[in-house]
This record gives C-alpha cells, sequence and structure tokens, in this order.
C-alpha cells in the first residue's frame, strides 16, 4: 500500500494500532459496567457486589450479626466488603487491560497509559 514511502508505511501502522487500542480500550470500559465482583468480610456475614469500574451495586448483610451492642464491629464489616470489592474491581481490571495489551502484542507486563 505504502512501499517505497519509507517511514511513511510504518506511522500508517503505528497510526492503525492506535486506533486498534482505543477501540479496544473503549469496549472494554463499556464492558467494566456489566462485569460485577463480590468483596466479602467476616466470613462471608457482609458481601458487597459491584461492578468492575468499582462502582458499588449491592450490599448482602447476613442478619445474624445485627446485635445493638455490636454496631461498630457491623459498621467495620461493611466497610471491609467494600474495600474488598473495590479491591477485586481493580484487580479485574487490570486482568482486562493485561488482555488488550496482549492482544496488541505488547510485552508481558507492560502497563497501558489508561
Amino acid at each position: 500500500m505504502l512501499k517505497g514511502l519509507g517511514g511513511l508505511g510504518d506511522m500508517a501502522k503505528m497510526m492503525k494500532s492506535a486506533q486498534d487500542m482505543q477501540a479496544k480500550m473503549a469496549q472494554m470500559q463499556e464492558d467494566m459496567e456489566h462485569i460485577t465482583v463480590v468483596g466479602e468480610s467476616g466470613a462471608g456475614l457482609v458481601k458487597a457486589t459491584a461492578t468492575a469500574k468499582g462502582d458499588l451495586t449491592g450490599l448482602d448483610i447476613d442478619p445474624s450479626i445485627f446485635n445493638g451492642d455490636e454496631k461498630e464491629i457491623v459498621e467495620d464489616l461493611i466497610l471491609a466488603a467494600i474495600k474488598d470489592a473495590q479491591s477485586r474491581a481493580a484487580d479485574r481490571t487490570q486482568q482486562e487491560m493485561a488482555k488488550i495489551a496482549e492482544s496488541l502484542g505488547l510485552p508481558a507486563g507492560m502497563k497501558l497509559p489508561f
């Protein structure tokens, strides 16, 4: 296509790769809205559900932990479950980015700037 134009062929290839990466990143961002992760605390007594983007979508609390004397413990369990869900969401995002990097032929472990 661009034979004989020296570096322009490489530049066109780089531009195509950049466009492919943008398209894949946009798709990944959309997909992250539909992937859910569940964080837990208290051996599963409190579960927090979030999207892979980290948006909290649900909270499940086992009724057995409701005791007026243990309000602070319940609050701590809720926060721990939310933090676990957010951590799992961040891990899932990194996994999805690694898939994109691999599909683009980037070296393993290379972080994308997004």
